[in-house]
C-alpha cells in the first residue's frame, strides 16, 4: 500500500532532488542503525515524505555524512539524518510489522510469517516507546481488516481508518501544529488507501478479493470518478499542508503533494489504455 507519495523528478530543481535523495538515504541509514539490515527492507517513499515534512517544520540540525552503499558501489552517497528521520524509521517498522501480520492472516504466507518474526523484537521495542500511537494504529488496522472482510463499499469509512493511521504518524508531538498535521495526514492517508485500491481493482476482481471500487470498475467513467475522489482528498490535504509555516524544503514538498503523487495515477491510466488498445 506504499510507494505513492513520490517526487515528480522532471519538475524538480537539481538541488531539491539532491536533498530528497539525501533524506531518502538518511532514512535508509536510520533504519539500518536503529533496526539492523532487516529494517532497511521496510524503506518506503511515503514515510520519507513525512520525515522531510517534520524536518522542514521543526528545523533540526541535520547530521550529514558520506557512506558507501552496496547498491551504488562506485561512488559515495551523501546522507542526511535527524531525530525526525529516526522517528519515521520506527513508524516504518510498525507499519511493516502489521502489514505482515495481515498477510499471515489473509494468506498464511510463510515469507510474511518469517519476516514478521525477524521484526518482532524491534516492533516490541518501538511499541514500548510509543504505546498510545502503536495501539491507535493497531485499532484502525483492525477496523480496516473487519470492513474489508465485510465487503464494505463505503469509501469514506474504510479509507478513513487508514487516514487516521497516517494522521497519527504525521503528528510527532502535542503542540500548536498538531491539528493541521493531523488533518493533512488524514486526507493523505485516505488518498493512499484509495489510489492503492484503484491500482489493484482488476487483480482483486480476478482473485475475488475485496476492493471498494469493484462495483464501479465496469462503469464508463470509472477513471474520472476515481480521479475526482482522489483530487478531493489531496485538495483537503494540501489545504492543511499550506497552513504549516514551512520554509526549508517547501518547494520539494510541494512538488510531491501537488505533482508527484499523481505520477502513479498517470502510469496506471497509461497501462490500462495500452491493454485496451
Amino acid at each position: 500500500m506504499f510507494g505513492y507519495v513520490v517526487i515528480n523528478k522532471p519538475e524538480l530543481k537539481i538541488k531539491d532532488y539532491d536533498k530528497y535523495q539525501e533524506y531518502y538515504c538518511g532514512l535508509c541509514q536510520s533504519l539500518k542503525q536503529n533496526h539492523g539490515r532487516r529494517g532497511q527492507l521496510t524503506l518506503n517513499y511515503d514515510l520519507n515524505f513525512v520525515g522531510i515534512l517534520l524536518s522542514s517544520l521543526y528545523e533540526p540540525t541535520d547530521k550529514q555524512y558520506l557512506i558507501r552503499c552496496p547498491l551504488h558501489p562506485f561512488h559515495k552517497k551523501s546522507v542526511r539524518t535527524n531525530q525526525y528521520m529516526n522517528y519515521v524509521s520506527d513508524m516504518n517498522i510498525v507499519l511493516t510489522y502489521y502489514k505482515l501480520e495481515d498477510d499471515v492472516l489473509d494468506e498464511n504466507s510463510l515469507k510474511s510469517k518469517t519476516f514478521k518474526q525477524l521484526l518482532k523484537k524491534e516492533f516490541n521495542r518501538i511499541k514500548k516507546k510509543y504505546p498510545d500511537k502503536v495501539e491507535k494504529i493497531k485499532e484502525h488496522l483492525d477496523q480496516i481488516h473487519y470492513l474489508e472482510k465485510s465487503h464494505c463499499l463505503d469509501l469514506d469509512e474504510v479509507a478513513g481508518h487508514f487516514g487516521h493511521i497516517m494522521a497519527s504518524i504525521c503528528v510527532y508531538q502535542e503542540d500548536v501544529f498538531k491539528d493541521d498535521l493531523y488533518q493533512m495526514g488524514f486526507y493523505l492517508g485516505k488518498f493512499i488507501y484509495l489510489i492503492d485500491a484503484f491500482e489493484d481493482v482488476e487483480e482483486d476482481i480476478k482473485k475475488q478479493t475485496y476492493n471498494p471500487f469493484k462495483n464501479k470498475f465496469k462503469e464508463e467513467h470509472f477513471q474520472e470518478y476515481c480521479f475526482n475522489i482522489l483530487e478531493m482528498m489531496i485538495s483537503r490535504s494540501s489545504f492543511y499542508f499550506e497552513k504549516l509555516p514551512l520554509i526549508e524544503n517547501v518547494e520539494l514538498l510541494r512538488n510531491i503533494i501537488y505533482s508527484g503523487i499523481w505520477t502513479k495515477f498517470e502510469l496506471i491510466k497509461k497501462k490500462r489504455m495500452e491493454e485496451k488498445s
